[in-house]
């Protein structure tokens, strides 16, 4: 049944409904930044523009954009399941001839196509889902640099936009060829869509980019530091779900945070990279894992060694001396047997004061009596080879391993806490983004306590940013419970809660940002990977 032609008052309003919906669709496309969501918006419009009953979306890919992927199809008067899928670019088919040849195909019933035409279409889609497609309208999205990025493919343009389509008979009866205005209007939306595809992934590219400078960056970090693997990652998993809980509190001191996905975005970065400043530090002080460095306790070890030998050889002179004075009928086995447990006994003294050493090397709290202890072997001496005395213990040696707690003597703990300061420099120093110009800022903020006496700048309560009082409570847990360290066992589940309790009574970190880190079993966010040393699962997207 033929349709009566319009009057000019209805092509006036049809084309103020067309300008204004391409208006529309051009302020929809230059805003969207997501590529998913602009395809899905440019498919939509474009088919409301075009009365189609279905479209399909495709992108070229490949180096030399020999592919094109199937990325989106809708349909109004079918629902069928959407399989993604890369295609071929190849002219036997009628969007890869589009692609080809640059030109727009409108195409009045696809299953009586021009014989003499290379492409063809299958009408296996519509015999397995009981679907007529007749007229279709196929045109490629060249962007500004006169490439094409890929394909818009509409299908069955109907005389009325609300009309679903019943069946293949119904199909056949009422769908329509595309008119030229409807196909002008379409490759202009094309290629303003072409531009607004390219710059979304070029966003994406940069993103993407950007994501793998940062996981670079972590590698980099734990490659100077390989016992602390995995703790960057883990540490932003702690981050992100506490930033997430926070955010759904609604009560307390954050009832009225609520972190969206661009601010969890930049506390995710900020996660990755706040330990990045280790590149500063020296790395024998990154890694030191006990009081002495191995090469010094080796030194210790060769001196009493030398020790030993020197005494044993001391006694053994005097025993020749005295036996060559002696006369005949002399029996010397009584002053051998002496010497010989003179020399055990002192050989067992300085094994006892080198075993104490290797005890108190380790980063471990000292008994009291200790210090004393080990002043008492630095007045121990030997003679060296020279002729001159040696002490078996030397003073810098002596004041590390009567560090009370952990292997760091104070100028290693103050030139590892610079990491932090050397976090903000680099960071700083990148141009972000306005919606990440935060980052540094977070990032430096997470060994800074409530009570001003963290560091790298002594900030209170209130100068602290909230983000890194969430970063620092998943810094502290991951420290005490990292299951990866050879220098220290990982502090049992409890024990690493109260000691964040302890941290919070002591106003040095957030009190109910620990709450919330327990009642919701925050914890359990990350564990360990069974049989793998180091490596941990996120349990929560």
């Amino acid at each position: 049944m033929t349709r009566p032609d319009p009057t000019l008052a209805e092509q006036n309003e049809r084309l103020r409904a067309q300008l204004g919906a391409i208006t529309d669709i051009g302020l929809a496309l230059s805003a969207e930044r997501d590529l998913t969501s602009l395809l899905r918006t440019l498919l939509t419009k474009a088919r409301w523009l075009a009365h189609a009953d279905a479209g399909s979306l495709y992108l070229t890919e490949g180096p030399n954009r020999e592919k094109l992927r199937f990325v989106l199809a809708q349909n109004d008067s079918l629902e069928v399941p959407f399989v993604e899928m890369l295609l071929d670019v190849t002219h036997k088919t009628i969007v890869g001839h589009a692609v080809l040849s640059r030109e727009t195909l409108n195409l009045p019933d696809v299953y009586h196509l021009d014989p003499k035409e290379p492409y063809s279409f299958s009408t296996r889609f519509d015999e397995s889902v009981g679907y007529r497609c007749k007229s279709v309208l196929v045109i490629p999205m060249i962007d500004h640099r006169e490439r094409v990025i890929g394909c818009l493919q509409l299908i069955n343009r109907k005389p009325e936009r609300e009309t679903l389509l019943e069946g293949p008979t119904h199909a056949e009866s009422i769908v329509e060829p595309f008119p030229e205005e409807t196909v002008r209007l379409m490759e202009s939306l094309a290629s303003q869509s072409a531009v607004a595809i390219d710059k979304a992934r070029l966003i994406d590219d940069l993103e993407n980019t950007f994501e793998g400078l940062v996981m670079a960056s972590v590698i980099a970090i734990e490659a100077r530091d390989p016992t602390t693997s995995g703790h960057s990652e883990r540490v932003a998993t702690f981050s992100l779900e506490l930033a997430k809980a926070v955010s759904d509190v609604g009560q307390g001191k954050f009832k009225e945070i609520e972190f969206n996905e661009t601010q969890l975005k930049e506390l995710r970065y900020a996660s990755l990279l706040h330990d990045f400043g280790k590149v500063g530090v020296r790395e024998r002080v990154l890694i030191k894992a006990k009081k002495l460095y191995p090469w010094e306790l080796e030194n210790v070890k060769l001196r009493f060694a030398c020790a030993i030998r020197e005494r044993e050889s001391r006694s053994l002179r005097e025993l020749i001396a005295m036996i060559a004075k002696a006369g005949k009928g002399f029996d010397p086995r009584p002053f051998v047997e002496a010497t010989e447990q003179s020399i055990a006994a002192e050989t067992r003294r300085l094994l006892d004061m080198l075993e104490m050493i290797l005890r108190d090397n380790e980063p471990r709290l000292l008994p009291d009596g200790h210090a004393e202890q080990l002043h008492h072997v630095c007045a121990e001496s030997y003679t060296d080879l020279d002729g001159t005395q040696q002490p078996l213990l030397l003073g810098g040696e002596v004041s590390n391993l009567a560090i009370p707690r952990g292997s760091l003597n104070r100028d290693e703990r103050l030139e590892i806490e610079s990491h932090v300061s050397h976090t903000c420099s680099f960071l700083s120093r990148i141009p972000w983004t306005e919606e990440l110009r935060d980052l540094p800022r977070i990032a430096g903020g997470h060994h800074e306590k409530l009570d001003g006496s963290g560091y790298p700048h002594g900030l209170t309560d209130a100068e602290i940013p909230v983000q890194s009082k969430i970063m620092s409570v998943a810094d502290i847990f991951d420290a005490l419970t990292a299951w990866d360290r050879p220098y220290k066992k990982a502090v049992p589940l409890e024990k690493a809660l109260a000691i964040l309790d302890a941290e919070a009574k002591a106003n040095h970190l957030e009190v109910q940002l620990v709450e919330i880190f327990k009642e919701r079993k925050l914890y359990e966010c990350v564990r360990r990977e069974r049989g793998s040393s180091g490596t941990f699962r996120a349990l929560r997207s």
